[in-house]
């Protein structure tokens, strides 16, 4: 009897589903020299779910958790917004995560970054989100970038990566980030804060919009003024990653050519066209 066939005797029945258990998986995939990730690729090719998914494939079924662990996707910021991209894409199952940030927690951050604590004060921002993730799904391949993402590092941080997030909080690092992610195809989330506001949208690489989407707007440090309090970036960080995974699995209807404008102070939430 083969490795899987060992492990699928195993299987139980939840809501319909056959399903293996987390651990049984992970020693089995360990003792037959499979990595985590391959072997989760295995028992959903076979039509059986590991358990850690059960509560996902419900909603983007078989096919989409097996998308989900052959995706990559490059995180370009790791602070408010980034930090919890990267936990809720790692607990999706996303198999890949280029996590990358030049900056080091501070006392400031204390009030809304995830993978923020009063012991992580002067730790890399990259080199934290890179644990958390290993920590959370060790299924995923965390690969830490403590750079700054400028048309020097794009090669680097881009390499092969099926979508980018942008978790950054400047005007001129976003522009360079849609310029070179549109040069290679490949397509980007963006979110952005300011007080009870946020805005999530989706840049196709072909979108005639994402070029000069920031073009002739100034670094205006409207964060800074409004504040960020600690709800509104798990918001949008919430809404960038529910865009992500409908893009990595093709399902739902995409933020393309649209903004999901949020006004958490009024209550109200707004689909903007994005012209």
């Amino acid at each position: 009897m083969g490795w899987f066939e060992t492990v699928a005797a195993k299987a139980e029945t939840r809501g319909g589903w056959s399903v293996i258990p987390f651990r049984t998986l992970r020693r089995a995939a360990a003792e037959e020299g499979l990595s985590a990730a391959e072997a989760e690729i295995r028992c959903l090719e076979m039509g059986y779910v590991p358990s850690r998914y059960i509560r996902t494939v419900g909603t983007i079924g078989l096919a989409g958790q097996i998308r989900l662990l052959r995706s990559s996707v490059a995180v370009v910021g790791c602070g408010g917004l980034g930090g919890l991209v990267a936990e809720l894409l790692a607990r999706a199952g996303v198999g890949r995560l280029v996590l990358v940030d030049s900056d080091v927690f501070d006392d400031s951050n204390l009030n809304r970054q995830v993978l923020s604590t009063e012991d992580t004060i002067g730790i890399s921002k990259a080199k934290a989100a890179a644990r958390r993730v290993v920590e959370i799904n060790g299924a995923v391949e965390a690969e830490e970038r403590q750079c700054r993402f400028d048309p020097f590092t794009a090669e680097s941080v881009l390499y092969e990566v099926d979508a980018a997030e942008d978790c950054l909080d400047n005007l001129p690092s976003r522009r360079t980030l849609l310029a070179e992610c549109a040069e290679r195809g490949i397509p980007v989330i963006s979110g952005a804060v300011a007080g009870f506001w946020g805005q999530v949208t989706v840049f196709s690489p072909d979108d005639p919009d994402g070029a000069h989407f920031y073009a002739g707007t100034t670094d205006s440090g409207v964060e800074e003024e409004a504040g960020t309090p600690p709800f509104t970036p798990a918001a949008v960080a919430a809404l960038q990653c529910a865009e992500t995974i409908k893009l990595l699995t093709d399902t739902g209807r995409l933020l393309r050519g649209e903004m999901l404008w949020l006004d958490l102070g009024e209550g109200e939430f707004s689909r903007l066209r994005r012209s």
